[in-house]
């Protein structure tokens, strides 16, 4: 297996339970697809001010995934991120 770190970034505007839910089908997505976290950093970078707006929005909230998976784990993980 191969080590992987994931940081994404969630509409800051989402209450923490849709937060919760977001970031627990992404670590749901690794996991069933024969990943294993090893961590989830949400505390660290949490909400913080973008470089430049996107989509009118000038913070996000920022989450770091470090994990183990095989190669095909990220193409799954970026499909579904594409799709969100």
């Amino acid at each position: 297996m191969n080590s992987y770190e994931l940081t994404y970034i969630i509409d800051p505007r989402l209450d923490d339970n849709a937060r919760k839910e977001l970031i627990e089908r992404f670590n749901s997505l690794i996991e069933a697809n024969g990943g294993v976290i090893e961590k989830v950093d949400e505390t660290i970078w949490g909400k913080r001010r973008l470089a430049y707006a996107i989509n009118d929005l000038t913070e996000g909230y920022y989450v770091l995934i470090t994990f183990k998976a095989e190669a095909q784990v990220p193409r799954e993980i970026e499909r579904n991120l594409q799709n969100s």
